[in-house]
């Protein structure tokens, strides 16, 4: 990888704290870790829609009670949306119908998330899942190490659910320092036998509490071995938290990423990140 490109590609008022994207033709489907709602951009229209995730859906939740949706992934016609795990109601898992944005499902995970913990040899204080990604067999989870321990660890999950019937793999990675504070993952995305993934050095030692945000960067992980391909420092003043493939040709690839801007401002920042093969 070569030249990297960074532009605000749109601005969309009535979405805040964006923690995670995906763009399918013109629809960028969003969430928001303050918010119960599936958010729905049509980006040739600039139309925003809501869709309710949970019973008396909210925005701008308060901390403790907030389920803290931070991971989105697809496959064929079904969303799946995380809540981080951070917290004991922070664990749930709800199946989203990609075409007509009607809940499908919405499932309690906390044995999984408990038996990841328990595997890895992670506390509760620094288990927080921020990235998910799935290819139809395995699921790939990361967990953003900015807790005491800085473990940036990607499990992957393979079995017949995620309830009660599966199995753990767990690899740990050394991600590149901004400043000299260690990144940590904020999200992933699958593009063919590769996965992209987000990171960030946030000035704090707390999966819970938020700190002075110190730049991102971006990398390729390649599954088969399990080891980063590369890092690039993409910022040292934003802290991204969405990816999901824009575009791919042979020359060039771009995603589209998504800026948490920890505040209850109604804005998500979207930007195009184009780079060069």
């Amino acid at each position: 990888m070569n030249r990297l490109t960074l532009e605000l590609l749109f601005q969309i008022i009535g979405v805040g704290s964006a923690s995670g994207l995906i763009f399918d033709h013109s629809v960028l489907n969003i969430i928001s870790d303050n918010s119960s709602y599936l958010y729905e951009y049509e980006t040739k229209s600039a139309n925003l829609k809501r869709h309710p995730l949970l019973e008396n859906p909210a925005e701008n939740i308060a901390k403790k009670i907030k389920p803290d949706f931070e991971a989105i992934t697809s496959y064929a016609d079904t969303l799946y949306l995380f809540g981080s795990g951070s917290t004991v109601n922070r664990n749930k898992m709800v199946k989203v119908n990609a075409k007509t944005k009607k809940v499908v499902s919405v499932v309690d995970i906390s044995d999984l998330y408990a038996a990841m913990q328990t595997f890895a040899g992670l506390s509760s204080e620094n288990f927080n899942i921020e990235g998910v990604a799935y290819n139809g067999k395995s699921w790939y989870f990361f967990n953003r190490g900015n807790g005491t321990t800085g473990k940036n660890i990607v499990f992957t999950i393979e079995g017949k659910n995620l309830v009660d019937d599966f199995n753990i793999i767990f690899s740990e990675l050394k991600l590149p320092k901004i400043k000299g504070v260690r990144t940590g993952f904020t999200d992933a995305t699958l593009v063919q036998d590769k996965l992209y993934f987000l990171a960030a050095a946030e000035d704090t030692n707390s999966t819970y509490n938020d700190g002075a945000v110190l730049g991102s960067v971006i990398g390729r992980i390649d599954i088969e071995k399990m080891k980063i391909d590369f890092t690039r420092t993409i910022t040292d003043t934003h802290k991204f938290e969405g990816l999901t493939l824009y575009a791919d040709s042979e020359a060039e690839i771009s995603f589209l990423l998504c800026e948490d801007n920890d505040t209850e401002k109604l804005q998500a920042d979207i930007y195009r990140l184009r780079l060069k093969k």
